[in-house]
């Protein structure tokens, strides 16, 4: 079906994304709009510069009926050009960073892309740097084409060309500042020279993570060295070659901690489900906003949706993790659990559950053990993946007596036919294969109490005055002296 804009499908529908007025966060003397550009049919703003970056290079001849495309991405470049390489037919391969969400790299597989995840704490230059990385896969592919967002031109002409005038004419020629954020440097660059034409008395404002060598060098033209912010998707450690910082009148550097907890407030407050970016640029647009001694007209973006983050930022204990949510430090053991089962973190299982109901919790949080908490709340036992799989392809009897496999048992004693009578081996109760003898610490234990139980290949359950509080595994050791070592 062909629509208004003579681009057939769900290709049509990217851009004319709608502005809202934000109402319940302190903006001071202004009126601050957000643009949802997650409205887009690709749930971002880039799905704007992917439709014109393809669609450039097929005019141009650089692209043509079955060239693969190749991009390197932090994730919504890469998805807008997934969402028009697939409605054209196109393959695509893109090369993303590690740090970007699990719901990013799941829905760019859905699209059809051949997703390679390279290192994030690397600078631009070194071999696994995803841009570096992007270029040598295009040159070593024949006939593909390397779309290389940072120094193409259409991708500012994208924004120069739709999103500035949809800006000027929602807010019927009114536009004291817009803050936008910088990426590849195609909004700032594609709004700053529509404004500049069309609305010299325009600000075009800088929102910056912190570690982004981009704000400094605005206010300053202090060339900093690049650090590492868990915002997806803006900031920079370099200079692209588009992005055209003359015409930023003032930046804001924002804080990963100050994003996370805006983009929760627009959802809490505005009903506006953000992203981690969205978060940093509407903080910068509020304090832009609360400086002002006379009323202005301020825009911003609503870069993607937040659904693409649940398992981040709008995740408590990703955030503990993260060491983005206040937390009282003990000095002890107590400091290592972030999940504790007083609180409703700990995922467990009941000693009458089935196996089966082990497996499938086990898999829904992402653990390699569960507690077994009686009906009293007590804690009774400890399952892992060991113990249930033991369980699972033992022959013996169900009824706990002497049915589990014995570590080292040799491979024909075991049964691996699938063959258990009339007994299904996930029916089994649980506590026919869990752990009966725990060894525990108490709370108040020092962290390298830790170390004999990690050797012994264990993990270390945590008690309090009697009561179980939780779990400690390497990985939580590991954070934990990462943390430590970051705030010094």
């Amino acid at each position: 079906m062909e629509n208004r804009v003579g681009r057939p499908g769900v290709l049509g529908l990217i851009g004319n994304t709608p502005v809202v007025e934000i109402t319940r966060l302190d903006s001071g003397k202004c009126r601050l709009w957000v643009k949802l550009e997650s409205q887009n049919p690709g749930g971002s703003i880039k799905d704007r510069i992917a439709l014109c970056m393809i669609e450039a290079a097929e005019r141009d001849g650089k692209l043509t009926p079955g060239a693969t495309i190749i991009e390197a991405t932090a994730g919504n470049t890469g998805l807008g050009l997934a969402l028009v390489a697939a409605r054209k037919g196109y393959p695509l391969i893109l090369v993303v960073p590690d740090k970007m969400a699990r719901e990013k790299i799941l829905h760019l597989k859905a699209l059809g892309a051949d997703v390679r995840i390279t290192r994030s704490d690397v600078v631009k230059g070194h071999p696994e740097y995803y841009q570096d990385l992007a270029r040598r896969i295009a040159a070593d592919l024949p006939n593909s084409f390397y779309v290389n967002q940072f120094e193409n031109h259409y991708n500012p002409l994208a924004h120069e060309i739709t999103t500035g005038p949809e800006i000027f004419q929602q807010l019927e020629g009114l536009v004291d500042a817009v803050v936008v954020g910088v990426g590849s440097g195609g909004t700032l660059s594609g709004l700053g020279r529509f404004f500049k034409r069309i609305s010299p008395s325009t600000e075009i404002i800088l929102a910056d993570p912190l570690g982004s060598v981009l704000a400094p060098l605005v206010n300053t033209g202090e060339e900093v060295t690049p650090g590492s912010w868990a915002v997806e998707g803006i900031g920079e450690d370099f200079i692209p070659s588009i992005l055209d910082l003359s015409l930023v009148k003032k930046g804001f550097t924002i804080t990963d901690k100050e994003s996370f907890e805006i983009a929760r407030d627009l959802l809490v407050k505005e009903g506006i489900l953000a992203g981690s970016s969205s978060g940093t640029l509407v903080a910068a647009a509020l304090r832009y906003c609360r400086e002002q001694t006379t009323p202005k007209r301020v825009v911003t973006f609503i870069c993607d949706s937040g659904n693409k983050y649940l398992t981040k930022m709008f995740n408590d204990f990703w955030l503990l993790d993260q060491g983005l949510l206040p937390r009282h430090n003990f000095g002890d053991l107590r400091d290592l659990v972030t999940r504790r089962y007083d609180k409703g973190g700990t995922m467990t299982v009941g000693p009458d559950d089935t196996l089966g109901t082990a497996y499938s919790r086990m898999r829904a949080v992402d653990v390699s053990q569960l507690p077994v908490i009686d009906l009293d709340g007590k804690l009774v036992g400890l399952i892992d993946e060991s113990d249930l799989l033991r369980a699972v392809i033992d022959s013996g009897p169900s009824d706990g007596s002497n049915g589990s496999t014995p570590v080292g048992s040799p491979v024909g004693a075991i049964n691996l036919t699938g063959d258990h009578g009339s007994q299904n081996p996930f029916k089994r109760p649980v506590r026919t294969a869990m752990v009966r003898e725990l060894q525990t610490l108490d709370s108040r234990a020092g962290v390298m109490e830790l170390l004999p139980i990690f050797e012994a290949d264990r993990v270390a359950i945590i008690t309090e005055n009697d009561s179980f509080l939780g779990l400690v595994t390497r990985v939580d050791l590991i954070n934990y002296l990462r943390l430590s070592n970051v705030r010094k």
